[in-house]
């Protein structure tokens, strides 16, 4: 029988309210909203918190809406309420295609936005959705409120630059003219984690790619970007030839390691397929 450790548990309504409870309860505090990961790691004991600050209440967190020239995207934001959103979907359809390969619809309703990139998984989708449409972080603290590059967020597996007593609120994408973006996954079975997966986001300037975003997953590429394929596709004209041209860059700058789900050669193979595809349908629905 798994059987969590005792702990103490509340519940905000605020973002203020969470952020006074982390402070009281210290650094052992966690904060709770689907639970997804964290709860069977308290069940397993791999996770004893002294205290779960439930945030479910914090209404503020649940939001998506268009703020000047970005998407903000509420931390509390359910998996399946972005999936639904027309106005993310009109903008970022990579969001759209992510979300409808997470899990299952049970898990989508319940799971969030915010839970899922603070969990850091190393096989996380939306990490690599974002990081490709170089979103960032708005993280509050008792010290204020700053911003961070999603591509700075993680600081390695399940690790984030969030500190003890602060909060994930939202995340904001900008909205640039010219852009298109996909992505594409391989999973052993539906709503599985990935084998790999990769996101691609172009903004194009006439017959060019002003620039390019490229998210991998699963395949321990680092900050869940291809960075240097991301640079041989800046200024390039597109075409069939220089989207597998990136795909080899990023499969050559991934470092995917052999477990159940694969050996690293075939992981290596798919960062680059995927790469290639995920920049291909990025480029079609640009195209219209």
């Amino acid at each position: 029988m798994q059987v969590p450790a005792s702990f103490e548990y509340e519940k905000a309504t605020t973002v203020e309210e969470a952020l006074a409870l982390l402070a009281r309860h210290g650094d052992e505090a966690r904060v709770v909203a689907g639970g997804h990961s964290l709860i069977p790691m308290m069940k397993l004991r791999l996770a004893q918190p002294e205290a779960l600050i439930d945030i479910n209440g914090v209404g503020e967190l649940s939001r998506i809406r268009i703020e000047g020239d970005a998407l903000c995207v509420g931390a509390l934001v359910r998996h399946a309420e972005l999936l639904d959103s027309a106005v993310a979907g009109e903008h970022f359809p990579i969001l759209h295609d992510a979300e409808r390969v997470i899990a299952d619809p049970v898990v989508r309703n319940r799971g969030t936005v915010g839970g899922s990139l603070c969990q850091a998984d190393p096989s996380e989708d939306l990490s690599a959705a974002f990081g490709a449409l170089r979103a960032s972080a708005v993280i509050r603290g008792p010290d204020g409120e700053r911003t961070v590059p999603l591509r700075e967020f993680h600081t390695g597996p399940y690790e984030t630059v969030i500190e003890p007593g602060e909060l994930l609120t939202e995340l904001r994408v900008p909205i640039r003219p010219g852009g298109a973006s996909a992505y594409e996954k391989v999973e052993r079975r539906v709503g599985d984690w990935p084998l790999a997966a990769a996101g691609a986001a172009l903004w194009m300037d006439g017959d060019r790619i002003a620039e390019a975003g490229i998210g991998l997953t699963a395949v321990r590429a680092e900050h869940f970007v291809a960075a240097e394929a991301e640079d041989a596709l800046r200024g390039a004209v597109p075409s069939e030839e220089a989207f597998a041209e990136a795909g080899r860059i990023a499969a050559e700058h991934c470092d995917p390691g052999s477990d159940q789900r694969g050996p690293a050669d075939y992981k290596r193979h798919l960062a680059g397929e995927l790469t290639t595809r995920a920049l291909r349908r990025a480029y079609e629905r640009w195209q219209g």
